[in-house]
């Protein structure tokens, strides 16, 4: 090393003790005066266990919370040391909770048409898609249905439906959210769970798809529960017969409504009123949600149709989605130039307003609330050898609104019976999926140019069903 360097090196150490040498002493440690905390303040405390406490009110009171014990207290503030010796291992640290300033700086950064929720729907052609649903979506239709049941904060809703499913998360959950009432939740639907929860909580609304209803009344502990709380409730998701929803209002003592609408629509478009009589309550799905319009449009010229006319239904309003997730294409084929979401189904108008439900574009068969695609079948049954065409349609069903029915054409010389096709689809799609109508004919009802009139397959089943005493269930 060179002496040049030692030098630089000596002249470090020299500034380094100089340093430390001139550096003062320690000064003694001033006593802290401890926060004083006053009425209002809004403080937290933890416990080494996880438990909290929060400074709640004018009267200085706070929440005590030992989340390891479920017990929660009200305690005065000056009892705070008191609390140390009531459970060993408390520890309090108070610390102020977000300010204000820094709560509003962050609800700028967000806005009520930001995406809050995805829903994933397929549509027409089975591909899944994202529907992007924002805030002023569904806290507005969740509001909006439960108005039209006049709840309030003393309404206690059962909720045996999904809450992946708008059914679940915005009738029911933004629903109670909005008018503060309590959910009395049914992890997994199970129709004595149902029944004992309404009995045991006094529930005053439950919901359900056509089958959950059909479970619960036929359900032969029924009789044992007490469901004389209820008032009002709705059901859904799909065809809903008019002897079902006579028996729900007679044994379950409570008016039925009927929501009408698609995941796309947040999801409900039409609304059947609590106050409407029992007629247009089983025979119509209601009336367009308020700062909607709802019209029915004629698929072909694109006009609105007069009273009494069928066409699809469509809707324009706050409700109508934000678009698919990554999907331009797909939004801009259901949502037309002049916002109308189209949503695939045909519906009539009465004079009163009410709409009334009568078929669909789409192909889709809604059995029991499951959604069902009949391509999907349609292809399968294509593999099994001796079919030589087959075409999936929905025939109409006491018990699921909707059944699946498949028409096959056989090959020359084929034969093959319907034991045959439920065996092949056993254990390779789901139960719900195979065909619970099996019809064999010679050929399609088909339009001049070709196609399949695959609407009047729905009609020919139920004649041949007649013709051969198959009774439909």
């Amino acid at each position: 090393m060179s002496t040049t360097k030692k030098t630089e090196l000596d002249e470090l150490d020299v500034a380094i003790e100089e340093e430390v040498v001139e550096k003062p002493k320690k000064a003694a440690p001033v006593k802290k005066t401890p926060k004083k905390y006053a009425p209002g303040d809004r403080i937290e405390c933890r416990s080494v266990t996880g438990g909290e406490l929060f400074l709640v009110g004018p009267k200085s009171q706070l929440l005590y919370t030992w989340e390891d014990y479920n017990d929660t207290t009200f305690v005065e503030y000056q009892d705070l040391q008191a609390l140390q010796s009531r459970k060993s291992g408390f520890l309090v640290k108070p610390r102020f909770i977000i300010e204000d300033e820094e709560l509003v700086e962050a609800k700028k950064k967000v806005t009520c048409h930001d995406v809050v929720n995805m829903q994933y729907t397929s549509g027409t052609t089975g591909f899944p898609k994202g529907v992007m649903l924002t805030h002023y979506n569904i806290a507005n239709n969740g509001f909006l249905t439960g108005e039209h049941m006049k709840f309030t904060s003393e309404d206690k809703l059962c909720v045996c439906v999904p809450l992946f499913h708008c059914f679940g998360v915005v009738l029911a959950t933004m629903n109670c959210l909005t008018h503060g009432c309590t959910q009395v939740m049914v992890e997994k639907f199970d129709p004595l769970v149902v029944l004992a929860s309404i009995h045991k909580e006094r529930c005053t609304s439950v919901y359900g798809v056509p089958t959950m209803f059909i479970a619960e009344l036929n359900h032969p502990m029924f009789d044992m529960f007490d469901m004389s709380s209820l008032r009002v409730g709705i059901m859904a998701g799909a065809l809903c017969p008019i002897e079902l929803m006579r028996q729900v209002e007679e044994k379950m003592f409570m008016k039925v409504t009927s929501v009408y609408g698609l995941t796309e629509a947040s999801p409900g478009m039409t609304h059947t009123r609590v106050d409407d009589p029992f007629e247009v309550r089983c025979t119509t799905v209601g009336r367009d949600y308020e700062f909607t319009e709802v019209k029915v449009i004629d698929p072909e010229t694109g006009e609105e149709c007069p009273v009494g006319v069928q066409g699809e239904m469509c809707n324009r309003g706050y409700n109508t989605m934000k678009g698919y997730y990554k999907n331009q294409q797909a939004t801009d084929e259901v949502i037309d130039k002049n916002g109308f979401l189209h949503s695939g189904d045909l519906g009539v108008k009465d004079e009163n307003g009410n709409y009334r439900i009568t078929g669909r574009i789409k192909d889709m068969i809604i059995r029991g609330g499951e959604n069902i695609y009949p391509r999907e079948i349609e292809e399968f049954l294509y593999k099994m050898e001796g079919i030589k065409d087959v075409q999936v349609a929905g025939i109409p069903s006491k018990r699921y609104g909707e059944a699946v029915g498949a028409f096959i054409i056989l090959h020359e010389g084929a034969e093959m019976n319907e034991f045959d096709v439920r065996e092949f689809c056993e254990g390779k799609i789901a139960r719900y999926k195979i065909p619970k109508y099996i019809f064999f004919i010679k050929e399609f009802p088909m339009t001049g140019s070709g196609k399949i009139q695959k609407y009047k397959l729905k009609d020919l089943g139920l004649e041949l069903c007649a013709k051969q005493g198959i009774e439909i269930i």
